[in-house]
């Protein structure tokens, strides 16, 4: 075998190689896009020991987030879509998960994101509490209770981690708040943890 066919060789070689290895870097970011997050027990209705206030004239939603998880910005995008094709009025709080009262965990982008939704109150969840009531343990669960106090949805409101865009979970929370038909009441949630994370407030927690 001469030098030039070595050479030939080599270099078709090292293309497979590198063609396999974006292939396997693909099929790993996919994968990770399409894993949902997990949930905990969810209430049927609304907890008693919630600071949140439960609207009794119209249904009450609650998404729960971390300020750092970059992914739930689909989320809020998608809330923010929802919303202005509400007909009727709905209470809505986007609950940020937060370990202390730093400037830091309070002044994130997500968070202004939220709070420019009209509508929308934020609170701060100090050490998750009420994530815990809501049994939400994925940031941008997302839970429509209805003016009784019943749980009428749960899950999220993307398609994939990250992902904005038409989606089963927005489409049946935007009927079920006009008081119409659902196919689906409940959808997997894509996003970061929310528990135990203390992650420094200068990192996000979802590769880009």
């Amino acid at each position: 075998m001469d030098a030039r066919t070595r050479k030939i060789l080599a270099t078709a070689a090292l293309a497979f190689a590198w063609s396999g290895a974006i292939a396997f870097g693909l099929c790993i970011l996919l994968n990770y896009e399409s894993t949902p997050g997990g949930v905990g027990r969810v209430p049927q209705t609304w907890p008693a020991k919630s600071r949140i206030a439960h609207a009794l004239d119209r249904p009450t939603l609650v998404m729960l987030a971390h300020p750092l998880c970059s992914c739930t910005r689909a989320s809020v995008d998608e809330l923010a879509r929802a919303l202005a094709r509400a007909q009727r009025e709905v209470s809505v709080y986007v609950l940020f998960w937060t370990p202390n009262e730093s400037p830091a965990w309070q002044e994130t982008e997500l968070r202004r994101r939220a709070a420019a939704i009209p509508g929308v109150t934020v609170v701060s969840d100090r050490g998750g509490t009420e994530a815990r009531l809501f049994g939400a343990e994925t940031s941008g669960q997302t839970l429509l209770f209805n003016a009784r106090g019943r749980l009428i949805f749960s899950g999220g409101i993307t398609s994939s981690r990250g992902h904005a865009g038409d989606n089963a979970g927005e489409s049946a929370l935007v009927s079920l708040i006009n008081g119409q038909y659902a196919k689906v009441s409940r959808t997997f949630v894509f996003g970061c943890s929310l528990s135990g994370r203390q992650e420094k407030a200068d990192q996000t927690l979802c590769p880009q």
